[in-house]
């Protein structure tokens, strides 16, 4: 599996810790080194126990949005990558950006951030796409 493959399967995992309300998995996904992180809305939390901590509270809710990744773009730089994507929610579309960084081995998450993007469903691309052409 190359670079921008693991990338996009560790942003898999990320939406599928989301979508599953799965706290551990997230946890777990996450750096434990000067990681940020910028829910819509929010402002920016700074550190890992502040951004755990807000991961704990949202997926925690009873309403936590159900979260689908579509059109994933991943790029990657030596041990940094990002992917660029956007989150469908049942009633919103958001533009999210990840980024990770490789740690032993493995893409770990040091950013997320998502805001509103004016998108409509049948703009995006079936197939997610690897890497920019």
């Amino acid at each position: 599996m190359g670079d921008e493959e693991s990338v996009l399967f560790s942003n898999d995992r990320f939406y599928a810790a989301f979508s599953g309300k799965d706290f551990d998995a997230m946890e777990q996904l996450w750096c434990w080194e000067k990681v940020t992180c910028v829910h819509p809305g929010w402002q920016p939390l700074y550190g890992r126990e502040d951004v755990m901590e807000s991961w704990e509270v949202i997926l925690g809710e009873e309403s936590a949005p159900n979260v689908r990744c579509r059109a994933p773009r991943a790029a990657v730089f030596g041990d940094m990558a990002t992917v660029v994507c956007i989150e469908e929610l049942e009633s919103a579309f958001l533009c999210a950006t990840n980024v990770f960084v490789r740690k032993a081995g493995s893409w770990r998450l040091v950013h997320h951030q998502a805001g509103p993007v004016n998108v409509h469903p049948e703009e995006l691309p079936d197939e997610p796409e690897v890497a920019f052409n």
